[in-house]
């Protein structure tokens, strides 16, 4: 999973095995270490809500997405969900949650469980 923080955005990508991994376990996080705490970041199925929502409690941000939509996401071609999040405050949180592609250029990252990218052409 990889995380992009922007301002007041918060994207989320996902491999095939961690949407697969949302379906099954309705969770999925990650975290990293920073001598002694740990910056967790998290996705989670939850029930009656109808659009992503995002919450950020102790170290972790969590990245809600409708329990129905967790479940139909790995099988459809559906890229990814989006919802603009009003905070107490009135300012509003951009929140991105898609599946991660196959880049187009060389990369040194493994992109094994990535999704083929539609963009990619085959030659003939």
């Amino acid at each position: 999973m990889k995380i992009r923080i922007q301002g007041n955005s918060v994207r989320y990508r996902l491999t095939r095995s961690e949407v697969a991994l949302l379906k099954k376990d309705g969770h999925y996080k990650q975290q990293t270490a920073f001598n002694g705490k740990d910056f967790i970041y998290a996705v989670a199925a939850k029930e009656n809500i109808t659009g992503l929502q995002a919450e950020f409690k102790g170290d972790t941000i969590t990245l809600y997405l409708p329990k129905k939509e967790s479940l139909t996401w790995p099988d459809i071609d559906r890229v990814g969900y989006e919802n603009k999040m009003v905070l107490n405050d009135g300012q509003i949180l951009n929140l991105l949650l898609e599946k991660d592609f196959v880049c187009l250029d060389e990369r040194v990252e493994d992109q094994s469980d990535n999704y083929p990218n539609p963009k990619a052409t085959t030659e003939k």
